[in-house]
């Protein structure tokens, strides 16, 4: 099984040992390496190519958001999860148009880590919890247009959700296991502001039309 190669960036020491500490447990996942500052982190990518880079927004620069715009143009290959301790709209919705996939804060990192490694990895993007209920109660401009930041395999799994297919035939239709369409569930879940898979079917079925 090919593991999932990442780097790690954050100037606060005890995070990440904390976070490394958890992700070498897992059997599927890559420490390449780990920077306290942008360009150090720059460095790792520009050397490993690795599959993800979780970075620090506030690092020392560049930081994250910097390297998040300078990758864009160039490693298409790397997708970017960010670490913060903020939850402001303004920034949630910057952060989301440079085509970071992950938004995680700090106060859930350790919780989070794994699921948004997992669903990133696999074409998802992954928001803490906290920050899908900014999402919602907030801005009505980004519940509107949410459907427009899933990814085209979550697009995918939600029209066939509308059809009324499970979890399992949607796995076998996509040939991906179940517990990815069960993550990229709780992703879609998440990204649209509702809540439990029968609030999903319903937003499936009343979008039936604008998901063909």
């Amino acid at each position: 099984m090919s593991k999932i190669r990442l780097i790690l960036a954050d100037d606060h020491p005890l995070l990440i040992q904390g976070l490394v500490s958890i992700l070498r447990q897992e059997e599927n996942i890559e420490v390449l390496g780990q920077a306290s500052d942008g360009n150090d982190a720059l460095e790792l990518i520009r050397k490993f190519e690795p599959d993800i880079a979780i970075l620090d927004i506030q690092m020392p620069e560049p930081g994250g958001l910097r390297i998040a715009e300078l990758l864009q143009n160039g490693n298409k290959r790397t997708k970017i999860i960010v670490l913060t301790m903020f939850k402001e709209e303004s920034l949630i919705k910057r952060v989301l148009k440079l085509g970071v996939r992950g938004y995680v804060l700090k106060e859930n990192a350790i919780d989070d880590i794994i699921d948004s490694i997992n669903i990133v990895y696999d074409g998802g993007i992954y928001l803490s919890n906290t920050v899908s209920e900014v999402i919602r109660d907030n801005s009505s401009d980004l519940i509107s247009g949410s459907y427009q930041i899933l990814t085209p395999s979550e697009k995918k799994i939600l029209r066939l959700i509308g059809e009324g297919k499970s979890s399992k035939e949607i796995a076998n239709e996509l040939f991906i296991s179940s517990k990815t369409v069960e993550n990229h569930r709780g992703n879609i879940c998440k990204k649209l502001g509702v809540t439990g898979f029968s609030a999903l079917i319903k937003y499936a079925l009343s979008n039936k039309m604008t998901l063909e």
